[in-house]
């Protein structure tokens, strides 16, 4: 079994006891400053990340220090076929290309639940990754892409908003990418909105790519794949990522860990404009739009843009160098969309120049991590086969009301923890 390791502070005498130990073949990787004596088999380069490595005979009850598991591109494409390998590859060098039948061959890729398919878009993400770091290390450190989220309640022109400001944004130059999260059918598993159909004149623009991605059941927002989709833009040459979410509500600010600036859109005559509802929402935002600020609906729209200057004021701050604006815009006669365009990268230069944008993305990697794991991990339970068998059994006793839900969770615990 082949496990790349890496050995954070190797000790000669260590490696030669393990290697009296009974064999079983595990790898290791070290630093490329690391120098081993005669005796012991030399390292070879590995790549240009400057780490070496050397596949040793090892038995793993006779590691005595803490090894951290150091996964390597090699491992996630060793194990495909030649047909395989030739996918991943065509879709690879489509993408940064900048081929959008590519970019959404990748996308559907990584959406899949195939656990085959999933290990071919594992071996995608890394490929990508790597030349996404190579490409922000040739960029001196910063970001290629400004992501961007937008929410807000239905019927609050986020659809129009978008086509609108797309536009403007092509017509700069700029390369825009869309993630339009939409509520999932039950019946078909699609998606119910459509966001792609409302913008007819977006979607016919060589360079912004639209994307309607079904929740599937997640909850947050989003789907389980946005970040990876993410990713796929931004290998692709997109320099704004706008990911547009499903409603509002306590439970819709999930995307705030996925993005650089979280936007509120908010209609001038929807009612409940300070209300519980949205307060949550209203502490993630960066920048809150009240919408449709034209015609008849200017007079409340400059009504609650004054009540909204009034209750950010009250909110605690999250940065130390931004404090949340309220702007009116309309996407009919364009009003304010420069300006908010103009806000959106004043604060992306201030967040950029005071590192706190670094900061936000090194937290929000690790936001994505966990939440893999806790997907990965729950998806393990519910498929273990002594699991498997008693879930039909026990939802039945819940529903018919002779067990309680947490006596059947904790049965369920005690089964999967007596697995052989």
């Amino acid at each position: 079994m082949n496990i790349p390791m890496l050995l954070r502070h190797p000790h000669q005498q260590f490696l030669k006891d393990l290697l009296r130990t009974p064999s079983r073949r595990y790898r290791f990787i070290f630093p490329a400053s690391t120098h081993l004596r005669s005796g012991i088999p030399c390292a070879q380069p590995l790549n240009s990340l400057g780490l070496h490595c050397t596949k040793w005979m090892l038995l793993s009850c006779g590691l005595k220090r803490k090894l951290c598991v150091q996964a390597t591109l090699k491992d996630h494409t060793e194990g495909l076929s030649d047909k395989e390998q030739r996918c991943v590859d065509k879709l690879y060098t489509g993408l940064t290309q900048g081929q959008r039948a590519c970019l959404a061959e990748a996308i559907t890729l990584i959406e899949s639940t195939h656990n085959r398919k999933k290990e071919l878009a594992q071996a995608l993400l890394q490929k990508v990754l790597v030349y996404h770091r190579k490409q922000e290390q040739l960029n001196k450190g910063k970001p290629l892409a400004f992501r961007v989220g937008l929410s807000g309640p239905p019927g609050a022109g986020k659809s129009t908003f978008i086509e609108y400001f797309g536009k403007m944004l092509t017509e700069r130059g700029h390369k825009l990418s869309v993630l339009a999260v939409d509520p999932s059918s039950c019946t078909s598993g699609g998606s119910l909105l459509g966001d792609k159909t409302r913008m007819t004149e977006l979607s016919r623009d060589m360079n912004a790519y639209i994307r309607p991605s079904p929740t599937s059941g997640t909850l947050g927002g989003v789907t389980r794949t946005t970040n990876e989709a993410i990713l796929l833009c931004e290998g692709g040459g997109y320099d704004v990522i706008l990911i547009e979410t499903v409603g509002v509500g306590q439970s819709e600010f999930a995307v705030a860990d996925m993005v650089d600036m979280f936007v509120l859109l908010l209609p001038p005559a929807g009612g409940d404009e300070l209300q519980g509802i949205k307060r949550g929402i209203i502490e993630m935002a960066d920048l809150v739009a009240i919408t449709k600020s034209d015609g008849d609906l200017i007079v409340p729209a400059r009504r609650i843009e004054a009540e909204y200057v009034s209750a950010l004021k009250l909110l605690r701050r999250r940065s130390e160098v931004w404090r949340p604006k309220v702007i009116r815009i309309s996407a009919r006669s364009g009003e304010g969309i420069t300006e908010m365009w103009d806000k959106m990268k004043a604060f992306r230069d201030l967040m950029l120049a005071s590192g706190e944008l670094a900061t936000k993305r090194q937290k929000q990697q690790k936001v994505w991590m966990w939440n893999l794991i806790q997907e990965s991990v729950l998806e393990h339970f519910r498929t273990h086969p002594t699991v498997r068998e008693q879930i039909p059994l026990l939802e039945k006793r819940v529903l018919s009301g002779a067990m309680s839900p947490g006596l059947a969770a904790d049965l369920l615990l005690k089964a999967f923890k007596s697995r052989d």
